[in-house]
């Protein structure tokens, strides 16, 4: 009341101090009766800007939501602005009590105020809709049925729905009516619902959008959290969970950036997992336990008389394949649950089957090496389907069932239909593609790229999104990964030894994670906890990578039973 420069805070001490409604009120009065002051001093003394209008809109609404509707007029009034336009109110009231003919004649007014006239068609259908199902619940069924012949039908819009709205005459009683229709019943909900679908087709000018300041509050949250490098939780859409005081920032300590546990030699009297330069004749598995928030063997799998290069696992995480380094024409099947060794697959010596990658089903799986070999085989290891002359470095079965991704000795990843035996071009580059993953909604394809690093695809559209910096790529087969909440995130091994983690929008690296001593080979993300990452070197050594400095109790109670593992030595 101050900013109108009446001095009229001195005139009303007690009103001023108690700083209630009635105070407010008793100003408001005073300002507007006033000669030369009040809402028309103040437009004469500053116009509101489009903008500043809005806000007040915005406000006015938000507090017309909670029912501060004394509060609203006041603003109103002294502002000298509009809700919303007179013609939409009335027509928001005659909705809200029920009085469908004189919301039906509003509807008439509003046409006048609307971009495309030919939408009030729709409105209507929209209003005798909802005048018709509230006939019907409150069993006037003749006076619903004047209203879907007499009134619906000759609108000649949606006839398929029409005859929908036909059918719910046959409903006994009103809970059958809302079952049938999924309709929540006569009341202030629905009539709600139907505003928000009406007001869809007027100018914000006209009548605002619903909960319009609670959108724009919650975008922008949504932005900062975007655009946070270090965001890693899961996103709540309620505002409730933020302050709207504060921008939003995540500390980086929170990220995967200390090393929590180091697997060696002494973790399973072992040496752990490599993929390059040797072979390696066993496997470990591993899992998290509660208490100690360590990492304990839990059975190990040996008997690769060739080596273990590659491993995948089933969809339901029963079933573990493990495929051998270029010379080795086998690969085996193990029920990890049980410790059983359910198939061992060759098809032929001639064979180097480096590969595998499993159908969503989990009851096939493709594989395939550099010799030309590519064959989907069911559990057994039964060959339902080949493909000559493909020579496969890396493999991923799409989530259609039917379309299996094969990079291949032609730089290049093209998707095979085994169904039609046909075939074609997703991903071309320049150089060798050592390995590839794709993101769980299976629209990203992550490639290391021999001599050039690692590059995101968009596999819908086949064009290059990204170059990733920083990483040290050579012809080392290094398997890079997504992680993080709602994968984000980009992680992946490197010859410098270290591993780099990129935010998936940005090319520059916003972690390099240190501490191994040799060429780190695979990265791998929790699938289950965002903030735990595991990262296997050369230098014969697994390294648990998680917050600064220690996990968090609660977070860690999803990571009980979470797998994890390892080729070795034997």
């Amino acid at each position: 009341m101050q900013s109108n420069g009446t001095g009229q805070e001195q005139n009303h001490p007690a009103s001023a101090q108690n700083g209630d409604a009635n105070g407010l009120q008793s100003n408001a009065g005073s300002a507007s009766g006033a000669s030369g002051t009040g809402s028309g001093s103040l437009k004469k003394k500053k116009r509101l800007s489009q903008a500043e209008e809005d806000v007040i809109r915005l406000i006015g609404q938000h507090l017309n939501g909670l029912g501060l509707n004394q509060t609203v007029d006041l603003l109103m009034q002294e502002s000298g602005c509009r809700l919303e336009h007179p013609s939409a109110t009335k027509f928001r009231n005659h909705i809200m009590e029920g009085e469908w003919d004189k919301a039906e004649n509003d509807l008439n007014e509003l046409k006048t105020l609307m971009h495309s006239p030919s939408a009030i068609v729709r409105m209507k259908f929209l209003l005798l809709q909802q005048k018709y199902l509230e006939y019907l619940e409150d069993g006037k069924v003749l006076e619903a049925l004047q209203v879907l012949r007499g009134e619906l039908t000759p609108l000649k819009y949606n006839t398929d729905r029409i005859h929908v709205l036909s059918g719910y005459l046959m409903c006994s009683h009103p809970e059958d009516l809302k079952a049938k229709a999924e309709w929540e019943g006569k009341g202030a909900g629905s009539r709600c619902r139907l505003l928000d679908k009406l007001q869809t087709y007027l100018p914000p000018s006209v009548m605002l959008p619903p909960r319009r300041l609670q959108t724009l509050l919650r975008q922008a949250v949504e932005m900062q959290r975007d655009r946070c490098l270090y965001h890693n939780t899961k996103l709540d859409s309620s505002l409730d969970s933020v302050s709207l005081l504060l921008d939003h920032v995540c500390n980086r300590k929170q990220f995967p950036c200390c090393t929590q546990q180091i697997l060696t030699d002494d973790t399973c009297n072992k040496t752990l997992f490599c993929l390059i330069e040797e072979s390696w004749f066993g496997i470990t598995v591993l899992s998290h336990t509660q208490d100690s928030h360590q990492l304990k063997l839990i059975r190990t799998l040996e008997g690769h008389a060739y080596g273990v290069s590659y491993l995948a696992w089933s969809p339901d995480d029963v079933y573990l394949i493990a495929c051998g380094p270029d010379d080795c024409s086998e690969l085996w099947l193990w029920n990890v649950q049980t410790g059983e060794l359910r198939t061992k697959m060759s098809q032929s010596h001639e064979d180097s089957l480096t590969s595998v990658a499993w159908n969503p089903d989990g009851k096939r799986f493709v594989t395939g090496g550099q010799r030309g070999q590519f064959y989907q085989c069911d559990l057994d290891g039964n060959l339902l389907e080949s493909w000559e002359g493909v020579r496969v470095q890396c493999l991923w079965c799409v989530a259609d069932g039917r379309t299996v991704l094969a990079s291949d000795t032609h730089q290049r990843i093209r998707g095979y239909s085994f169904e039609d035996l046909t075939d074609r071009n997703i991903v071309q580059e320049d150089h060798p593609i050592m390995s590839f993953t794709v993101s769980k909604n299976g629209r990203l394809a992550l490639l290391n790229v021999a001599t050039q690093g690692v590059h995101l695809w968009d596999l819908q559209d086949r064009v290059l999104v990204r170059k990733y910096q920083g990483v040290t790529q050579g012809f080392y087969t290094i398997h890079s990964c997504f992680g993080g909440h709602n994968e984000d995130f980009i992680a992946s091994g490197s010859e410098d030894h270290k591993v780099y983690i990129w935010h998936k929008r940005s090319e520059l690296p916003i972690m390099e994670l240190t501490g191994h001593t040799r060429t780190v080979n695979c990265v791998s993300w929790n699938p289950c906890i965002p903030s735990l990452m595991a990262s296997a070197s050369d230098d014969g050594t697994v390294r648990i990578w998680g917050p600064a400095p220690f996990l968090d109790a609660q977070e860690l109670d999803g990571l009980n039973g979470t797998v994890i593992l390892s080729m070795y030595y034997s």
